[in-house]
């Protein structure tokens, strides 16, 4: 049973983490949106000797919304099914090394992420470094292993399947 002092220091622990997370994403959310301001601003300026300062305000506002409408559009577009995905794709199983480039090619946020957060935790504990080697090297291994499967299929002479048997 772990004792209140420990229990304690974990929950302050994280606790501080939540809120330093919070804090970052706040940072990051003004930093942000300070730059799109200030991006706006600069086209504005750098538009104004041509078109006057009114069609500049005008010329950026449209691409603002433009931007925007772009933005909404492919939030609202449907995702095309993994099903219908594999079936244009006709392929033979993926193997474990296949899925996760996949997962990663199609959550790069969040494998970037969990990379960040692993490469952290791994620098301190050793049990889950370990772990995580162990982990690839059986990837590896089993990536290998259906490689060599399918050179043995292509390779292997093919049965004469029309000679009459006698």
């Amino acid at each position: 049973m772990p004792d209140s002092a420990w229990l304690q220091g974990v929950l302050r622990k994280a606790v501080a983490a939540v809120i330093g997370f919070m804090l970052a994403f706040v940072l990051l959310v003004a930093l942000l949106i300070t730059g799109f301001y200030m991006l706006v601003n600069a086209a504005t300026l750098a538009l104004s000797p041509w078109l006057g300062e009114a069609g500049a305000l005008a010329a950026t506002g449209l691409s603002c919304l433009l931007l925007l409408a772009l933005f909404f559009y492919r939030m609202t577009r449907p995702v095309a099914s993994k099903k219908s995905v594999r079936e244009g794709k006709r392929q033979s199983p993926a193997s474990p090394v296949d899925v996760i480039r996949d997962l990663v090619r199609n959550n790069p946020l969040e494998a970037a992420a969990a990379a960040f957060t692993l490469g952290v935790v791994e620098q301190s504990d050793p049990r889950l470094k370990s772990l995580l080697l162990q982990g690839g090297m059986v990837l590896m291994k089993e990536a290998e292993a259906e490689q060599a499967r399918g050179e043995e299929t292509t390779d292997a002479p093919a049965s004469n399947t029309d000679a009459p048997v006698t």
